[in-house]
């Protein structure tokens, strides 16, 4: 049974840092990309970021560069997306996914981060 499961969201101050974890099972881990998107209340979902298989290579949406990092650590089938200087517009539901050259092919269940004083 394939499962991504986050992990790490929750109440933060504006200026705060979280740290989500997306821990992955029931496939190979290491030939997937992983990306973070998230779905704002009123918004259309959003790509955040995203990492290729290796780790090598990392984009970023321009309201995020700078302040989000996306890593894997392959060894332990989890991907981590960095939120540092969080602002309200962060607030979302932030959802994990894997993909191929076919397509976003797994999605985990989704993790609310709320910024907020």
């Amino acid at each position: 049974q394939v499962q991504l499961v986050e992990s790490g969201g929750g109440l933060v101050q504006p200026g705060g840092s979280l740290r989500l974890s997306c821990a992955a099972s029931g496939f190979t881990f290491s030939w997937y990309g992983m990306s973070w998107y998230r779905r704002a209340p009123g918004q259309e979902r959003e790509l955040v970021a995203s990492i290729n298989n290796a780790g090598g290579s990392t984009n970023y949406a321009d309201s995020v560069k700078g302040r989000f990092t996306i890593s894997r650590d392959n060894a332990k089938n989890t991907v981590y997306l960095q939120m540092n200087n969080l602002k309200p517009d962060d607030t979302a539901v932030y959802y994990c996914s894997a993909f191929t050259v076919y397509g976003n092919l797994y999605w985990g269940q989704g993790i609310q981060v709320t910024v907020s004083s």
